[in-house]
Order: structure tokens, then C-alpha cells, then sequence
């Protein structure tokens, strides 16, 4: 694997969207987030007391199998979300008394043990959106399973996330607020997100 680009951000924030484009575009590898064909997705939005640990294990199983998998190409790669934010949905699910502090704990220990053996991205891309966009993204797109979600759990992962990138040091790190700007649509708003992650591309990282 040449390098590896990670996208991040809120249900709704456009992540798989961009990622496909950027990839068109520049020819990266994508590696989608494993959503359409996860058998527990469903059930943990019904019942997420039962299927909060089970669901963030699934996760991070694929997207650690994810990075092996990039590690073995000659390409740049991209991954939509990744292992390193995985933990900003199981920390709030301990929060939240869904997950016990134990599988919390057991949850971070698999984590650790995992970023011992993975490459560290060359770039990670947050997509900032408010709560009022993303939900309404989020209904646009309609997925049975997300409408069911209140509007609190929204809010407490955006605080999160933004609590999470505040601190987040595994690598350089590029902001965009998307609130503004829909990458499904063409024009110059996305074009405009393409061009800074481009241009943070080339920067050499001892500049950064």
C-alpha cells in the first residue's frame, strides 16, 4: 500500500459519497464501509442494549481485515471511516449504559492490539456537519433502521465526534465543514473539497 486516506465523519455526512468520487477521480482503491450486508446493523438499531458490543466487534473485525487487505496492494487506498473512529461509537455506547464499562474495556484492548499492526493513514479527512443537516440527509437517503433513531442519539455522537477529533493525533488531520455543501450534487462546492484534500495530499508531511 502506497498510503492510506481515511473519511470520517456522522451518519449522514457523505462519507462513502465522496470516497467513490475521490476514487474515481484519482484512482484511489475504496474500501466502503461495511453497512448493506451487516446481519446484526438492523437489530442493534432495535434493540442496541443487546447488540451494542456484538455490533462494534463486527466492525472492528472487518475494518482491521479492511487494512490487512490494503497493506497487500500497490496502491493508495482509501477507507470510508476507519478502525481509528470506530471507538468514538463504542465509547458512546458505554456512555449511554449500552455497553457495560467491561466490553468497553475489552473493546479498547482489542483495539490497542490492532493498531499495533496497521499502517497509520497518510490523511484523515473529518467531514464537520451539524446535527440539523445530517439528520436531514440521513432522512433523505431513508434507511428503515436510522429513521427509528432519535434525535438525541444524533447529538450525543456529534458531540463525540467532535470531542474526539479535538484530540486526534494518529495522523495529519484535514476539517471540512460540509454543512453547506451536499457532495452528492456537482459543482464548485464540491470540487472545492476535492481541490483541499488534493492540495493537503501534496504537501510533504514534514510541512505539516
Amino acid at each position: 500500500m502506497e498510503s492510506l486516506i481515511c473519511i470520517d465523519g456522522v451518519v449522514g455526512a457523505g462519507k462513502t459519497t465522496l470516497g467513490d468520487i475521490l476514487c474515481q477521480e484519482l484512482g484511489f482503491h475504496f474500501f466502503e464501509e461495511p453497512v448493506d450486508n451487516n446481519p446484526l446493523l438492523a437489530k442493534f438499531y432495535h434493540d442496541q442494549q443487546r447488540y451494542s458490543f456484538s455490533m462494534q466487534v463486527y466492525f472492528l473485525n472487518k475494518r482491521f481485515r479492511m487494512l490487512k487487505q490494503a497493506s497487500a496492494l500497490s496502491e493508495t487506498c482509501l477507507m470510508d471511516r476507519s478502525i481509528y473512529g470506530d471507538v468514538i461509537f463504542a465509547r458512546l455506547l458505554m456512555l449511554q449504559g449500552k455497553m457495560s464499562a467491561e466490553e468497553f474495556d475489552l473493546y479498547e484492548e482489542l483495539l490497542f492490539n490492532m493498531l499495533e499492526h496497521v499502517m497509520r493513514p497518510r490523511l484523515m479527512v473529518y467531514l464537520k456537519i451539524d446535527v440539523d443537516a445530517a439528520i436531514s440527509r440521513i432522512q433523505s437517503r431513508g434507511r428503515d433502521f436510522e429513521q427509528q433513531v432519535p434525535r438525541e442519539y444524533w447529538e450525543l455522537l456529534n458531540q463525540e465526534y467532535e470531542k474526539y477529533f479535538d484530540s486526534y493525533n494518529f495522523s495529519d488531520l484535514l476539517v471540512i465543514d460540509v454543512n453547506d455543501i451536499d457532495v452528492r450534487k456537482p459543482g464548485a462546492a464540491r470540487s472545492l473539497v476535492i481541490d483541499k484534500i488534493t492540495e493537503r495530499l501534496a504537501m510533504p508531511l514534514a510541512n505539516l
